[in-house]
């Protein structure tokens, strides 16, 4: 036990707060390079709460360790949810419950991967800095006053907070300093599923005021770009910028989500500074993402500085599993760094913060789903968790073991993966995938279409009920063409300088952009790449002011059009003639641009009276390439048949393109050289597919697979063959 007084923050206040204004601007370099990450196998395990469990400590400790290494697990992830158990009052720290843990799992030769425990705060600080609590902009909300935070959920502080600062280095400083030359402890996990709470303390705003006068430099300037002279808003003094609170202004809300994406990524920098600099050389540093695409996280800036990314990835079971999640999140997450990442949160029985979702896996998805991760470029896949908790908000998020803590189904099943992957997980890690279609994700455009939203339950009263889209909708249902497809996709960003690395780009609903994003564009269709590219891409510029030229603004040479109208549409239409022969689903919703065709052709219209006046979809030769536009959002099956037809101009078809439903194919090259190709069969039928690469091995079978071979795969089962 080690007993630091904590007394000394309060003389030092003023300084710590005069620090947190400008802490986010300050810090703008990545941290060094971490540890050389080489993972010669497979690491797959669990989160393990010892101090959740009856007999707390030694008792029950001992025949989870046992059933672990029965199970062949080989890591565990822990320590990140119990600040109270590490320092139970100020300044007081306590390692023994956790160094018993950590020497257990070390003698059954289990490595740790050990997080930071600042996600959730304890109660003597809630008592003594009732500061450090949240006041919260609810998410989504347009005007409306701040909500403060109470104690008694986790994430409910502002991060910024000096008093939280103070604390949190010191604690991080203890622990990982404790751990940094113990050989079993082979990472550090950044905080949990780290977002910005929604704060808006006034050191929150103070920073967001500091942030705008470095940013516009004059008041005038921001009033000109966010169109402040509306309503008689603009300033000549930044003493005058209101609070977040009530503000209507377009280019506000979107600074604002900027401003919130720093924070977190500040935060998670100061973190990653502090472990590096107590921390073993070869101990590796990550963060776990709460599920990717959030919109008030800069997921790429964080990933500068980790050594490894992390998400943690839920999914549908039973007749909803299907590993098209499992491809969207951690594409997304590969994408990141270009590599390899880390599971350290996935199904195992069933989940939900009430008993409302209790769906557990067939037999053979808890094992299907582990070699999903694999083939996507995990590394290490880790379940949430060991062992269901027998009370509070997670009683019904259960774990590999049930409430009953014995060996089940689930255990079972768990064991036999990790039997097969003693045998084959060198095989199996560090997957290397080369993919030749990106998906452009824009942040901005998901808040500002959110602002400004294109469909609604209730803008008129015939609409309740309606069916809703938004950006995210629309990313998630290209990906999912693509998925169903068989296509491998990688995600590319609005920094992404180069998009020549890919013969098709596509571009969901771009509408926040600058000048210069939309001309690499353009540049990379002129130079011989294909584009699709959907509806409001091009209209708002980067502080969310629509462009004063005609639509799609700088974008009109490349697209082959030009627009100055538009609408919702109250019910779907359907496409005259059915031109990508997409059945009953020939139909478009939403919204529809009136396209007025340049030099592009129309490829489909619109059947109806008076919409039929206008393309529902273009498409432009520009330069040596291609941009098709889609003027409206189109249906999942018609979406899927245009982006066949893309993908068969740029040369991207196959067999793979028309394989029975349900199975999957995935491709990649391990870490000894060798190509490996997966099939899954998502489905609860056996299912026969033709294999049509190179000679090799099937792993899980340990046979000889021939280059014409036929692979029979039996319900929610698989094949990985090895090329020789």
């Amino acid at each position: 036990m080690l007993h630091v007084s904590g007394k000394r923050f309060l003389a030092l206040l003023p300084i710590f707060l005069l620090l947190a204004v400008s802490t986010v601007s300050a810090q703008q370099t990545s941290a060094p390079a971490g540890p050389a990450l080489d993972f010669p196998t497979v690491l797959y395990g669990a989160a393990y709460y010892n101090e959740y469990m009856p007999g707390y400590q030694s008792a029950r400790l001992e025949k989870d360790v046992a059933l672990m290494k029965a199970a062949g697990l080989n890591v565990v992830r822990m320590g990140e949810s119990t600040w109270s158990l590490w320092e139970p009052e100020d300044g007081q720290f306590e390692y023994g419950w956790m160094d018993q843990i950590v020497d257990a799992m070390g003698k059954a030769g289990i490595k740790v991967v050990l997080g930071t425990p600042t996600y959730s705060i304890p109660a003597w600080m809630a008592h003594q800095h009732p500061e450090v609590l949240a006041r919260r902009i609810p998410a989504g909300a347009f005007g409306g006053l701040a909500v403060d935070a109470t104690y008694g959920m986790r994430q409910n502080m502002d991060t910024d907070s000096p008093a939280y600062r103070f604390y949190a280095e010191r604690l991080i400083r203890h622990i990982v300093a404790h751990y940094k030359d113990n050989p079993t402890v082979i990472g550090w996990q950044l905080d949990n599923e780290t977002s910005s709470y929604e704060a808006a303390n006034p050191d929150v705003f103070i920073g967001f005021q500091h942030y705008l006068e470095k940013k516009f430099v004059t008041p005038e300037a921001l009033s000109k770009a966010w169109f402040l002279n509306y309503w008689g808003e603009n300033l000549h003094t930044w003493e005058d910028l209101p609070t977040r609170d009530g503000a209507q202004s377009t280019g506000y809300k979107l600074e604002w989500t900027r401003w919130s994406q720093m924070r977190v990524t500040d935060f998670l920098r100061w973190q990653a500074d502090l472990v590096r600099e107590c921390a073993g050389r070869n101990q590796f540093v990550t963060t776990d993402y709460g599920g990717m695409m959030r919109h008030d996280v800069n997921e790429e800036a964080v990933a500068d500085f980790l050594d490894i990314p992390a998400d943690n990835v839920y999914h549908g079971t039973q007749d909803h599993f299907d590993g098209a999640t499992q491809s969207l999140q951690e594409d997304f997450t590969r994408s990141l760094k270009h590599g390899n990442f880390l599971i350290t949160e996935t199904n195992a029985q069933s989940t939900d913060w009430s008993s409302a979702f209790q769906f557990p896996p067939y037999d053979g998805q808890m094992r299907e789903d582990v070699y999903t991760h694999l083939s996507n470029g995990a590394n290490m896949v880790e379940y949430w968790h060991w062992a269901s908790i027998a009370a509070n908000q997670e009683t019904y998020w259960k774990g590999v073991l049930s409430h009953d803590l014995e060996p089940n189904r689930a255990y079972a099943e768990v064991s036999r993966t990790a039997h097969e992957l003693q045998k084959i997980g060198t095989h199996l890690t560090g997957l290397k995938i080369h993919n030749q279609v990106a998906i452009l994700w824009s942040r901005d455009s998901a808040n500002a279409i959110g602002f400004m939203p294109f469909t609604s339950n209730a803008a008129m009263p015939w609409e309740a009920g309606r069916a809703t889209a938004s950006y995210d909708t629309l990313v998630k249902q290209i990906h999912r063409s693509l998925y169903d497809l068989n296509i491998g996709a990688d995600f590319v960003f609005p920094t992404t300088t180069d998009f020549s690395a890919y013969k098709l780009l596509i571009v969901p609903a771009l509408y926040i952009a600058d000048d210069a994003l939309l001309q690499r564009i353009a540049d990379y269709v002129k130079a011989g790449g294909h584009v699709v590219m959907t509806f409001k891409s091009g209209f708002a510029n980067e502080n969310s002011a629509v462009r004063w030229v005609r639509a799609p603004g700088p974008l009109r040479e490349a697209a082959g059009f030009s627009y100055q109208e538009f609408s919702n549409l109250e019910h779907p239409l359907a496409l005259k003639g059915d031109p990508f022969h997409a059945g009953a689903e020939n139909n478009v919703q939403h919204w529809a641009e009136f396209l007025i065709t340049e030099h592009a052709k129309a490829v489909a219209t619109y059947d109806h009276p008076f919409f039929s006046k206008w393309p529902a979809i273009t498409e432009n030769e520009f330069g040596a390439g291609i941009l098709l536009y889609e003027g409206t959002y189109l249906s999942d099956k018609l979406q899927t048949a245009v982006l066949l037809a893309s993908l068969e101009k740029a040369g991207l078809t196959g067999p793979e393109q028309h394989l029975p439903a349900g199975v999957h194919v995935q491709h990649g090259a391990n870490r000894l050289g060798k190509r490996v190709h997966y099939y899954f069969n998502y489905s609860s039928g056996e299912v026969r597919v033709s294999y049509g690469y190179g000679a090799g091995t099937s792993l899980l079978e340990g046979k000889p697979v021939g280059k014409s071979a036929v692979l029979t795969l039996g319900p929610w089962d698989l094949a990985i063959v090895e090329e020789d």
